[in-house]
């Protein structure tokens, strides 16, 4: 990512912090406008923790020093009971920031980006500067099992809206389990049907909810995929930086989710590169998703036979049944 980009994203990240302090600063004068004698107790406790720096530096026994702190202790306890009295959560008075982790700085205590930043990063690198808007269109609040018929299916034994309530929960138990070490199936998931039965739209509702948990992730169609892989290794010359963290960002991000598999122009190229990206990232324990209008046996004749033994070794595979949501909608 070029200076530029870099400077404008840690602009926003300054004007997060600005707002962050402003809101923590209105929420102190409401409470001392509320309670004045809050206001002297701030000061007191503000005033012993420079008095704790000076003794500090002045060299002083530890003795004088701890009697500080525990004077500060008690003002801290005292302030807290007040606020309890009025109904006034304890942590009301402290700073809100966007991301705990880093604290609205981007980096972490060891001087490594942080996820939230990470994900920016991704987001502008793909051209997915609109992916928070479309997630919030499309995640669990919105998603409704009401568009999914009751009917069981003869084939199935089962009906389209209790095989969807099936694949919502597998779904909400995968991202319960990210960070957790599970048997490999568990680990990826691979949807599958017609289109327009609700795949790309559950793929949305998982990568909301894990990027609100500070996770990174890539959502691109097989498509565009492709194209970021053919460019960053047909066109290296070409390439700029950008075009490198794509590349990378592939490898690295914490999941990798294929929409459309099969959409893609299917060349000796592509299988190739599909089954290096699933194999690269399976042997890393980085997580897949794939969605795919393809029935597992048009997978394995479309791909080669190491692709789908690794599909079938390595994924949970959900298919998806009903009739089409989007045409439903229109009719």
């Amino acid at each position: 990512m070029n200076n530029s980009n870099m400077k404008s994203i840690l602009t926003e990240y300054q004007k997060r912090r600005d707002k962050n302090i402003d809101l923590l600063e209105n929420r102190k004068k409401e409470v001392e406008n509320l309670i004045p004698e809050i206001k002297d107790i701030n000061m007191h406790i503000n005033s012993i923790g420079l008095s704790i720096s000076k003794e500090i530096l002045k060299g002083s026994d530890k003795k004088t020093i701890d009697l500080l702190k525990a004077e500060q202790k008690n003002l801290i306890e005292h302030k807290r009971q007040i606020l309890k009295s009025q109904n006034i959560p304890s942590d009301y008075l402290e700073i809100k920031y966007d991301c705990d982790q880093c604290k609205d700085t981007g980096f972490l205590k060891d001087g490594s980006k942080c996820n939230c930043l990470k994900q920016i990063i991704i987001n502008n690198a793909y051209k997915m500067s609109n992916i928070e808007k479309i997630l919030e269109k499309e995640n669990f609040n919105t998603f409704d099992l009401n568009q999914f018929s009751e009917e069981v299916d003869e084939e199935m034994g089962i009906s389209p809206r209790d095989n969807m309530i099936n694949i919502v929960k597998a779904s909400k138990e995968f991202i319960y389990n990210f960070d957790k070490k599970v048997e490999p199936k568990k680990a990826n998931m691979l949807f599958f049907g017609s289109t327009g039965l609700g795949k790309s739209f559950l793929c949305s509702c998982i990568a909301k909810e894990l990027m609100d948990l500070g996770y990174t992730v890539i959502y691109q169609t097989s498509f565009n995929l492709m194209e970021i892989i053919e460019k960053y290794k047909f066109h290296r010359k070409e390439c700029t930086d950008i075009d490198e963290e794509n590349f990378k960002n592939l490898f690295e991000c914490d999941l990798l989710i294929i929409d459309d598999l099969g959409t893609e122009l299917t060349n000796n190229f592509t299988i190739s590169e599909l089954f290096n990206i699933i194999n690269d990232r399976l042997l890393g324990d980085k997580r897949i998703i794939i969605s795919t209008n393809l029935d597992l046996l048009q997978i394995g004749n479309e791909y080669t036979d190491r692709t789908i033994s690794r599909i079938v070794g390595n994924f949970s595979m959900y298919k998806f049944m009903g009739k089409d949501i989007r045409l439903k909608q229109i009719f």
